[in-house]
């Protein structure tokens, strides 16, 4: 006997498709197999989301950081027009980048020019040859005329950022190959240093 005082014992098969029915419903064992199921595919794309973004990001960070960096020893003079290549400047910015990106820094491209004013500085523009997903930089303009003491220059580093994941590519990237265009820049009038 129970504490209501019914007797444990009925009539043979008496509550057994109710007892069935509760039980089955009551029963949770394939319920997370098939949560699991329909809730990972959408739970990973996101994860691989977030995570191509976040390191995008830092990557775009990481440029911009550098790009300052560099020409803040321009426009002080620590590196002088005189004792700098195109390859060297290159080196510069992939020394500070290259914990992000490819050995080489290979989709790295750099403009330093010296301009008479600020506003032509400011009139230049990013070029591209293609459209679509055939985009691409064009940088046969490109130069490497750094200034003297007290000239006005500016410094644009660009680099093709390749997007990792396959199902991001058509989404983030902007450039042919699935890359994306990270770019920065730096305008400054040299400080007065001895050439």
């Amino acid at each position: 006997m129970d504490t209501a005082g019914n007797s444990p014992v009925q009539g043979i098969g008496a509550g057994v498709p109710e007892r069935r029915s509760r039980r089955f419903l009551r029963d949770r064992e394939g319920n997370v197999a098939i949560e699991f199921s329909l809730l990972a595919i959408p739970f990973a794309l996101l994860t691989f989301a977030i995570l191509e973004s976040c390191i995008s990001f830092a990557g775009s960070q990481l440029l911009a950081n550098a790009t300052d960096n560099v020409a803040r020893q321009l426009r002080t003079g620590q590196v002088k027009a005189a004792d700098l290549t195109q390859d060297e400047l290159k080196e510069m910015i992939c020394s500070q980048i290259d914990i992000l990106v490819a050995s080489g820094c290979p989709g790295l491209k750099v403009d330093l020019r010296e301009y008479p004013t600020f506003k032509d500085a400011a009139d230049v523009t990013i070029a591209f040859v293609g459209s679509g997903s055939e985009k691409e930089l064009a940088d046969s303009n490109f130069g490497f005329s750094p200034g003297k003491s007290m000239t006005k220059n500016m410094l644009r580093v660009f680099y093709e950022w390749p997007v990792m994941t396959d199902f991001m590519r058509k989404r983030m990237s902007n450039l042919k190959g699935g890359k994306t265009l990270h770019f920065a820049s730096m305008t400054w009038q040299n400080e007065p240093f001895d050439d």
